[in-house]
């Protein structure tokens, strides 16, 4: 089986993404190939988790595998261990690493010493698991993706990265609002334009909320501070008051619009409360697709 690292949204083809998504939404309820049988997953994290360590080992063990958690207390990458010296070792273990780290940098080293495939599971400039939850989450409910308005509320974070190459790569426009300083930055923002040159996609950044969601088919939004970036928590809260999915900014929206958040939420803050559980809400639907697209990546992946 050739090595395979999949770090980014980027490291997937467009008709990947389409084969993905679609392979996705039929196999939800069974048979799984068992693809893992006799194979074994190290999850690697640096920081803890709800919906990644729970669906990562379910999907493994869907497949037939053995999912090996190891938590951030005992990781200490670069701390106790070299990043390296961790790489070589588990490659002798498992036949795979899941690894969720603070530094894009680490899951880098981590794909360069290994021998074995490295599947990123968020680290602070993406987080392409959660980004193809939320591809097939719009697929299920729109039945397509060329030429959909998506409106990101908030901070241009590694959601909002890996959210927006989704989108340029399958024709989707893709508008974010947020204070200025909190935008996309030039990095992300040059791929996805080269990809959005290709589909149509057509890309703004803005910082009026209002002018984001208007006609919008998806709402979209993430905690005003990330897992982190504690420190910075009050002067996050204060350049970001106005960047709420509330009843006023589903106005603006197309009637059948969505609204999507990663989680975990802070109900009051980026959704004002009452948002989550509302008929156009689809979070929850989102979370559950993170264990059907990640069962079908390691399918695909150990085939």
């Amino acid at each position: 089986m050739p090595k395979r690292d999949i770090l980014s949204v980027a490291d997937f083809s467009v008709d990947e993404i389409d084969q993905l998504v679609k392979a996705t939404v039929k196999t939800k309820k069974g048979p799984w190939p068992q693809t893992l049988a006799g194979r074994n997953i190290a999850l690697l994290f640096e920081k803890p988790s709800l919906r990644t360590r729970m669906s990562f080992e379910l999907a493994v063990h869907q497949l037939g595998g053995y999912a090996i958690y190891m938590s951030p207390e005992e990781v200490c990458l670069g701390k106790r261990e070299s990043v390296p010296d961790v790489a070589h070792v588990l490659s002798r273990y498992v036949q795979g690493i899941v690894s969720r780290t603070f530094m894009h940098r680490t899951l880098e080293m981590l794909a360069e010493f290994a021998s074995i495939p490295v599947i990123n599971a968020l680290s602070d400039y993406e987080h392409p698991c959660q980004a193809m939850a939320d591809l097939t989450t719009i697929y299920e409910r729109k039945g397509r993706f060329k030429g959909l308005n998506v409106a990101f509320i908030g901070d241009g974070n590694n959601c909002a990265n890996s959210l927006l190459l989704g989108c340029a790569m399958t024709g989707m426009n893709f508008r974010i609002a947020s204070p200025q300083e909190y935008s996309m930055k030039d990095n992300i923002l040059m791929i996805a334009n080269k990809f959005a040159e290709q589909s149509g996609s057509q890309i703004m950044l803005l910082e009026e909320p209002a002018m984001a969601a208007r006609d919008a088919d998806v709402l979209y939004t993430d905690v005003w501070t990330s897992m982190g970036q504690e420190e910075e928590y009050e002067q996050r809260r204060i350049a970001f008051t106005e960047y709420q999915i509330n009843d006023k900014l589903l106005s603006y929206a197309r009637k059948d619009a969505i609204v999507m958040h990663p989680l975990p939420a802070h109900h009051g803050e980026e959704v004002a409360v009452g948002i989550v559980d509302r008929y156009r809400s689809v979070i929850f639907d989102q979370a559950e697709n993170r264990l059907h697209f990640q069962r079908t990546l390691l399918a695909e992946l150990y085939k």
